[in-house]
């Protein structure tokens, strides 16, 4: 238990004298709040837009699913991937089936104008955590990788992150890991 004194003292170090209901205006009042409430509240709230603009539903989580951003993934995470919704995931259990496992979560640093430059850096930062972690599982557990960057508008308003994950096929194939990476 603490307890803290507290003493108050005026501008001279002296104690005030004054009580608190004394004061030093001849009036005897104390100043009171005034409080006002408007006369009339608003008909009509404000309208809101009822679809977002143009290409940035992809930005965005879906609230009302395990589907997310790829860039909200982290290090760990089990997901399905949809070849109809790139750069989505569908976060599921690794104790479960999936399509792929994040092995590492990156940023990409400098500037990149293009897709393919983009491709390039991010294949880049993820080839030796991928090489590593697939060559610590068991024979014909891991088939593919999956490198998921931002497209050029994407990177250009900040999204850097990088996903490199390891999957158990990749587009056509229909094999599933059924539990976490080693």
């Amino acid at each position: 238990m603490a307890a803290v004194a507290l003493t108050v003292t005026g501008g001279d170090g002296s104690p005030d004298k004054k009580s608190p209901t004394q004061s030093s205006s001849g009036t005897g009042r104390s100043p009171s709040p005034s409080l006002s409430l408007p006369s009339r509240l608003p008909s009509e709230l404000p309208s809101l837009p009822s679809e977002l603009p143009s290409g940035l539903e992809s930005l965005l989580p879906s609230l009302a699913s395990d589907e997310v951003p790829y860039y909200m993934l982290r290090t760990g995470d089990c997901f399905d991937a949809d070849d109809g919704r790139p750069g989505q995931a569908v976060k599921r259990p690794c104790a479960g089936k999936h399509d792929a496992e994040v092995v590492e979560m990156t940023e990409l640093e400098g500037a990149y104008a293009t897709d393919a430059a983009l491709r390039k850096a991010a294949s880049q930062l993820c080839r030796e955590p991928l090489d590593t972690r697939a060559a610590a599982q068991p024979a014909g557990t891991v088939r593919g990788t999956l490198v998921q960057y931002p497209d050029p508008a994407s990177f250009s308003v900040g999204i850097d992150k990088v996903a490199c994950s390891l999957a158990a096929d990749i587009g056509e194939g229909n094999r599933k890991l059924t539990g976490p990476l080693k």
